[in-house]
């Protein structure tokens, strides 16, 4: 037996969604055009896929360094590419003729 919904907590702006609803709705792919332009529902409709792209992406390189160097790194713990590569940074403030431009 159906249970019968309470008055009180009914919501006339937001109703139950029913088998008759779905039968109407259709995929965003068809009416956000006729809502927010072309430009706009292509926009929303684009596969987001991963992190967001970054504006300086951090490149990918082959370096080959002294153990103890890369084992004082690793023994600091998780994060350590991150702190060797905030060392390099404070080795090139500290160069500033290093510096592009």
């Amino acid at each position: 037996m159906p249970r019968t919904p309470n008055p009180e907590r009914t919501d006339d702006d937001a109703p139950e969604a029913t088998a008759e609803w779905f039968a109407k709705a259709r995929p965003a792919s068809e009416v956000l055009a006729d809502l927010l332009g072309n430009d706009a529902a292509r926009e929303m409709l684009k596969p987001k896929r991963g992190r967001p792209a970054l504006a300086q992406p951090k490149e990918h390189i082959n370096i080959r360094l002294d153990a103890d160097v890369v084992s004082a790194f690793k023994g600091s713990g998780a994060g350590w590419q991150t702190r060797l590569n905030n060392a390099l940074r404070e080795w090139l403030k500290a160069h500033p003729e290093m510096q592009e431009g």
